[in-house]
């Protein structure tokens, strides 16, 4: 049973924050060192500022090195050094890695994969969701944890298992896979319908029958892989529930989270984080990218978003390079201070990171961490140092949010469906289509809140979809109505295609929408590699990519055409009123000066405008309560005139009209009275 709160008496960030501020801190892993070394990390993290740690992750061989057995007393006084040093505890369960001895025991507990092949231990994540035998020994150990730590000092959250996302196609699996669609369609017949199973002799006659879609000679029913997609996210999310249930009733007033992964595809984010007390996040910008902090952006947005508007916690980052990706870039000197304050501009009441001590072995042995290999006498440190007390300068901004009159539409079902085998084409995904719908907001100053397709629009200016392969009636009818209210909607190409079973919907496309775009499609052309050429009307021309579709306008205007090709003189971009309102429809993937131009014009239409006029190339402005922040992530100065006299809170300068910003420079702004 799930445990409910009234919203009103629910802990959150606020009882993390509450007499400390922002949070900073990150991973912290005593049980690889020895113990005369914890004192000192104690003390380290002290003078650093640390106020918060996340203990235990990946420690359940230490906890439990044999079935039934306890070994509590480690963790006891690491509990003990950190609330003597006033360093609030996440306390993990550490269900993420099994122990050897689960698999070796139990092997039904190892996942398979798609072919039908075990993955053994000697990693992490090697377990099945579906598995009795592992979520009974999970359940055990949470049970015991809660109990012995129910009501120390140090404990301030539970942080439950690490980033979920296993998938697994055995037995267990398929049995809990038909449990599953049982309760979706009831009886064979509704879910021979849903999933088109008269195409390629595929019906079923017997639940039996029913597997996971697994490795077959060729394509596999699309729909059987949508509703699996649905039922790895679900079937995780009640393992996250059963422990975060059991834990609320054992220590009530504790919040419990568990780390989300940003644009992950593979759960649902929008189902997960109503079920938390805490939304948190990892996410790890790719130094060599040199779109990093636009893709950072809207990944803290998303973090921001699913946790309502309220503020949220980045629970990893690096402070430098990473280890996992082909070739490491360093963080260059203020990186690490600017991606931080990125994070509490955005709404995090928390920076933290992966790890507070940077492991000698083991799988991550090369992988940054806040004491570096070389020790604390080091640049690295240095600036965590220095960065852990200019946070404390910002502890007025704890509780704050940042408002956003935008709204993003982002979907992951639809996410799963767009991006399936046999598909026009596999270069559009959605992730690219977020990004490029984005990036032209970001660089105006526009905050903005995503959302899913059935949320409400009310009090939104505009609301943008860059792809919603996959829509319900009611959620297409809700935009329709949105623009005849007076709303400004933007829809990018290849929406509105499919019913929520991934069913190609007849007729005209984009079906459900050709009311308010006032256009419809015949077919969709994936183009020739190369530029595909457009002109705005009356004005220039500009170039796309990837994609094309065949168009007329029934009511629309054309804003843009297509100028080469098949396509020549169709419409390209449509703007069309309906109502009080404006809706705009795409039909290519223009190139980023094109997109910059169609934001301009659309934000024009919705009345919206930036946090500031013409901010410089590089410069990210974002308000969050009375704080402006502005950060800057070009290489070279920037001048940015403010609209009034302000106060940096973290130098505790004051600025008249302009502040000039280093490259990697930051101010956080606040009026003077």
């Amino acid at each position: 049973m799930t445990t409910e709160r009234p919203p009103d008496s629910a802990p959150g960030m606020h009882t993390l924050t509450a007499g400390r501020g922002l949070l900073y801190g990150g991973d912290y892993n005593p049980e690889q060192w020895p113990e005369e070394v914890w004192a000192e990390d104690v003390e380290l993290m002290k003078a650093a500022g640390v106020n918060f740690a996340t203990v235990g992750v990946f420690s359940w061989a230490r906890i439990e090195p044999e079935p039934g057995a306890r070994d509590f007393g480690w963790l006891d006084r690491v509990l003990d050094l950190l609330a003597g040093a006033g360093v609030a505890v996440d306390l993990a369960t550490p269900t993420a890695a099994p122990p050897p001895w689960l698999g070796h025991r139990w092997p039904e507990t190892l996942p398979v994969d798609e072919s039908g092949r075990r993955l053994w231990y000697g990693s992490r994540n090697q377990f099945c969701p579906s598995s009795p035998v592992y979520r009974e020994r999970a359940l055990a150990l949470v049970a015991d944890l809660a109990d012995r730590y129910a009501g120390h000092p140090a404990l301030a959250m539970w942080h439950v298992g690490n980033e979920y996302g296993q998938v697994c196609h055995c037995d267990l699996a398929a049995a809990a896979f038909r449990d599953w669609l049982r309760a979706r369609y009831g009886d064979l017949a509704a879910l021979n319908e849903a999933w088109g199973t008269t195409f390629w002799s595929q019906a079923y006659s017997d639940w039996a029958e029913i597997i996971t879609p697994r490795r077959a000679p060729y394509l596999v029913n699309p729909t059987q892989k949508l509703d699996f997609w649905r039922f790895c996210s679900d079937e995780q999310l009640d393992c996250f529930r059963e422990q975060r249930d059991l834990l609320r009733d054992r220590t009530p007033g504790v919040p419990v989270t568990t780390n989300f992964m940003g644009l992950f595809k593979p759960v649902d984010y929008w189902a997960w984080a109503a079920e938390e007390d805490v939304v948190s996040n990892d996410h790890y910008p790719d130094p060599a990218d040199p779109l990093h902090p636009v893709r950072t952006a809207l990944v803290h947005d998303l973090s921001r978003s699913l946790a309502g508007g309220r503020p949220w916690l980045l629970m990893e980052q690096s402070p430098s390079a990473v280890n996992w990706r082909p070739h490491n870039l360093p963080k260059p000197a203020g990186q690490l201070r600017l991606e931080s304050l990125q994070a509490v501009a955005r709404g995090a009441d928390g920076s933290a990171y992966f790890q507070w001590r940077a492991s000698r072995f083991g799988a991550e042995r090369f992988h940054a961490a806040m004491v570096p290999h070389a020790g604390p006498h080091t640049e690295l440190h240095a600036a965590v140092r220095a960065h852990g007390a200019e946070l404390r300068r910002l502890a007025p901004v704890a509780g704050t949010t940042v408002p956003a009159r935008v709204a993003m539409v982002h979907d992951w079902p639809s996410w799963w469906a767009l991006e399936e085998d046999a598909r026009p084409s596999d270069r559009l995904l959605l992730t690219d289509q977020l990004l490029a719908y984005y990036r032209p907001l970001w660089e105006r100053g526009v905050t903005v809140d995503l959302v899913p397709p059935s949320a409400d629009l009310t009090g939104r200016d505009l609301v943008v979809v860059p792809n919603l392969y996959l829509v319900a009636d009611a959620d297409a009818a809700a935009l329709t109505e949105y623009v005849r209210g007076g709303g400004t909607l933007l829809v990018g190409p290849f929406s509105a295609v499919a019913d929520p079973s991934g069913h190609v919907r007849t007729g005209r496309f984009p079906a459900p929408l050709r009311e308010v775009l006032g256009a419809s499609g015949e077919e969709w052309r994936p183009a020739p590699d190369g530029p595909v050429h457009c002109r705005w009307t009356g004005g220039a021309g500009f170039t796309a990519t990837t994609w094309t579709e065949l168009l007329r306008a029934e009511g629309a205007e054309e804003v843009a055409a297509f100028t080469g090709g098949d396509l020549a003189g169709r419409p390209a971009v449509l703007r069309h009123r309906l109502g009080e309102g404006t809706a705009w429809y795409v039909a290519t993937l223009p190139e980023p000066a094109a997109m910059a131009e169609l934001a301009a014009r659309v934000l024009a239409d919705a009345g919206v405008a930036g946090v500031l006029p013409g901010l410089p190339a590089g410069v990210e402005a974002v308000r969050r309560g009375p704080v402006l922040f502005l950060l800057n992530h070009g290489a070279e100065p920037a001048r940015v005139p403010i609209p009034e006299p302000a106060e940096d809170l973290l130098t505790g300068a004051t600025a008249e009209d302009a502040v000039t910003l280093a490259p990697r420079g930051a101010v956080a702004l606040r009026a003077v009275p």
